[in-house]
């Protein structure tokens, strides 16, 4: 890969972990965020929404999705478990994706495909070129900690 091509992928990479790390801060510092309302809005799989909605689930369902983001964000602006951390992102924007889904409208803007589409397939696409290596911390990182973990190495980025 050109050094033009390695550019564009790793300011890719932080612009996306930027807009993944203010969303999960976002929600982190505001004592009224849920994701109650948006899983009781669900128009798609709406019973496995009201499931994540109910009293006993939601708690975990907000953690997970304001540290996930904040996480997820962390890994791509430095680089490191970009692999991993991409993988298990574009699997939680398609949790974000189905409740807005009406098919074949897709939000209030959407025509089957939406921004949460987009930013899985982005995701993937970071996983999939291990783009932590690129202007990343993720070969030191795996040199450095990950050697004796060949395997963990492999999905870890």
């Amino acid at each position: 890969m050109d050094r033009e091509t390695r550019i564009w992928l790793a300011m890719l990479r932080v612009s996306l972990g930027w807009l993944m790390l203010y969303s999960g801060i976002a929600k982190i510092v505001d004592p009224t965020w849920t994701a109650e309302n948006y899983a009781r809005g669900a128009k798609t799989a709406g019973a496995l929404y009201m499931w994540f909605a109910a009293p006993g689930n939601i708690g975990w369902i907000n953690f997970l999705n304001e540290w996930g983001l904040a996480l997820l964000g962390v890994s791509l602006v430095l680089g490191v478990g970009v692999r991993l951390s991409s993988s298990l992102g574009a699997l939680l924007m398609l949790f974000y994706y189905l409740p807005v889904l009406d098919f074949p409208y897709a939000g209030d803007h959407g025509f089957i495909v939406d921004e949460h589409v987009i930013y899985a397939l982005l995701l993937g696409f970071l996983a999939v070129v291990r783009a932590g290596r690129f202007y990343g911390l993720e070969s030191w990182f795996g040199e450095r900690f990950l050697s004796r973990w060949s395997r963990f190495r492999a999905v870890w980025g």
